[in-house]
């Protein structure tokens, strides 16, 4: 068998945890930031975990991690 090829744009974006978990940037904080509550744009710092149907879609992408 040949070797699975990984979705670059995947690669880029997401990254699993210890546990297996998909991580990922929370959306919506690019611009137009003056637009968005404070409360907002201060819960989308960081990361976070997808759910587990989103999971297995970047799961596929991403065949080795």
């Amino acid at each position: 068998m040949p070797k699975l090829k990984s979705k670059s744009a995947a690669k880029k974006r997401f990254r699993t945890t210890g546990t297996g978990k998909v991580r990922a940037n929370v959306a919506y904080k690019r611009h137009m930031l003056r637009n968005k509550p404070t409360k907002m744009k201060r819960q989308a710092r960081g990361t976070m975990i997808l759910c587990k149907a989103d999971a297995e879609i970047v799961k596929k992408f991403l065949p080795y991690a």
